[in-house]
């Protein structure tokens, strides 16, 4: 007489397992207390955002990369030396870029209209965020960053 086996396969567990583990290498983020990764965040698709809009406290400071139109050139701190201005991503987001003239190159003739490359630490503000150290760490303590404009490179 054949019997059946009252063993049954885990098949189920294994589902849940596969499942939760899924679940949490896709939206576990980095909060706001990390380190800043190596791998940056293309803000055009937010890839490690878990909203749609790119933006948010789960990019609180993140190395993001990525390109926009200058939408307007501010006048640059008084109190510190950074080459400031608004830009636009593909997405529509807008975004204030402050970049240290004191460690990097100033973009000369910086206009409305320029196309912007950009790879630096996105910091969540009031108005949805600004993309600051957009130049080379002199420790080496993390990746740096920098601007690109019509191929040059300022960092």
């Amino acid at each position: 007489m054949n019997q059946k086996s009252n063993t049954r396969k885990p098949y189920g567990t294994i589902i849940a397992l596969v499942v939760v583990v899924s679940y949490y290498l896709l939206n576990v983020r980095p909060t706001s207390n990390s380190t800043p990764t190596a791998d940056p965040v293309d803000l055009t698709t937010g890839r490690y955002a878990s909203e749609p809009a790119p933006f948010g406290k789960a990019l609180d400071a993140t190395m993001v990369e990525s390109v926009g139109i200058v939408g307007r050139v501010l006048e640059d701190d008084d109190n510190s030396p950074h080459q400031r201005f608004i830009l636009k991503l593909t997405n529509g987001q807008t975004l204030l870029v402050r970049h240290n003239t004191d460690l990097s190159p100033r973009i000369e003739n910086l206009q409305r209209g320029d196309k912007i490359k950009f790879r630096g630490q996105f910091k969540m503000n009031d108005r949805g965020g600004l993309v600051h150290r957009t130049h080379k760490d002199s420790r080496e303590e993390r990746a740096g960053g920098w601007l690109e404009r019509d191929g040059k490179r300022y960092e």
